[in-house]
């Protein structure tokens, strides 16, 4: 297929959706891009599944087929799923309080936050106030141990500010505490792995030579240390960058940064979730529940990088005006941190997903993701 600046493009694409094919190819010739998948999937059928580049910072190995990539704060939109298959299955309520699932969350004044603000950003425990030691993030009762004791950084249900680490650790917990499994397990053996989704929360050992390398500049990203002291900085204390190519952090389950897979699958997944969470045929979770998640919450503007948003129970809401998820105010997803992207449109029908491997940091929305949904709406028409 197409071939830009050496960088091989290869897949599938259907006619009608050529001009994404083209959106795709120039990312690499005009926009940075390094390696790097997008799939489509409408009404069930698979439009677009590209992929091209290179799955390393020094070019050696092109991206194949079936290159695995993180992509990052997508897992957020993945989690928030879990949980509301866990509100489906009657484990957890939206309105019941976190200490009911979780009795030591009650500890420093938390004893009535419910369980939607553990979702929506508003729980006010967007950092863990005491230093941790190396590798916290890879010890599930450390961190969640220190969620527990500490007292709220911001009024509960009033601050909104982005919990970019903690919110995975707080569902997590939850799911934990209900269904006995940890939230990449459930993952695991209730979606992804009966519907054969390449996608984990956890990467298990065997499939991390699979995995592209993930890199690039920092500044500007979620990972930028420039202001030690700021609250985006302590959020993303117990991650440091460095490890992001490491079998630790591959292997862990940090619910909200570390899901790993391909365009493919997250792509089949939301288009699961387009058609009111019937996947393959198979129900994940009753439609109702589905629409309560994907409800508006709060609109307006976040603490933590200052950034407007919309936000349903975990997942992110589409915004007016701000296309990153097409036209429609009923689609509903994640970016991640770096570039890439997975949503659903109910109206259109379809799942979008995007997993590039070189971290975009300039200002707003990636455009590379832009200019791709803004040429998949228009063939749409």
């Amino acid at each position: 297929m197409k071939v830009a600046d050496n960088a091989p493009v290869d897949g599938h694409c259907d006619r009608r959706f050529a001009a994404v094919a083209d959106a795709f190819a120039e990312n690499f010739r005009t926009r940075g891009e390094a390696g790097a998948a997008v799939a489509v999937t409408l009404n069930g059928e698979p439009v677009v599944d590209l992929w091209g580049g290179f799955a390393d910072s020094a070019r050696t190995r092109p991206w194949a087929e079936d290159t695995l990539v993180c992509m990052m704060s997508v897992a957020k939109a993945v989690t928030a799923l879990c949980a509301a298959m866990a509100v489906d299955r009657g484990l957890i309520g939206w309105n019941e309080p976190v200490a009911r699932y979780w009795p030591e969350f009650a500890a420093a004044g938390k004893g009535d936050i419910p369980v939607r603000w553990a979702l929506d950003h508003r729980a006010g425990l967007a950092a863990i106030a005491q230093a941790m030691p190396e590798g916290a993030a890879y010890d599930w009762q450390a961190m969640t141990g220190a969620l527990a004791a500490q007292a709220p950084l911001s009024p509960p249900g009033e601050a909104r500010a982005y919990h970019s680490v903690t919110l995975g650790y707080l569902v997590g917990e939850l799911i934990r505490r209900t269904d006995g499994r940890s939230l990449g397990r459930f993952l695991a053996e209730e979606v992804c792995g009966p519907h054969g989704i390449d996608y984990w929360i956890g990467l298990p050992p065997e499939l991390h030579g699979r995995c592209a390398e993930f890199f690039g500049e920092t500044e500007g990203t979620l990972f930028d240390r420039s202001e030690p002291d700021s609250l985006k900085s302590r959020a993303m204390a117990q991650v440091p960058p460095e490890d992001f190519n490491t079998e630790r952090f591959r292997s862990a389950e940090i619910p909200s940064i570390n899901g790993i897979g391909t365009a493919r699958g997250v792509a089949r997944l939301f288009d699961g979730l387009a058609a009111g969470g019937i996947l393959d045929g198979r129900r994940l979770l009753s439609a109702d529940v589905l629409a309560e998640a994907t409800m508006e919450q709060w609109y307006g503007r976040e603490d933590l990088l200052g950034h407007t948003r919309r936000m349903g129970l975990g997942f992110a809401l589409g915004l007016p005006g701000h296309l990153a998820m097409g036209p429609s105010p009923r689609a509903f997803g994640h970016t991640g941190a770096g570039g890439a992207i997975g949503f659903a449109d109910p109206d259109a029908g379809l799942g979008f997903a995007y997993a590039p491997n070189r971290m975009y940091s300039g200002p707003g929305i990636s455009p590379r993701i832009s200019a791709l949904v803004d040429v998949l709406y228009a063939e749409l028409g």
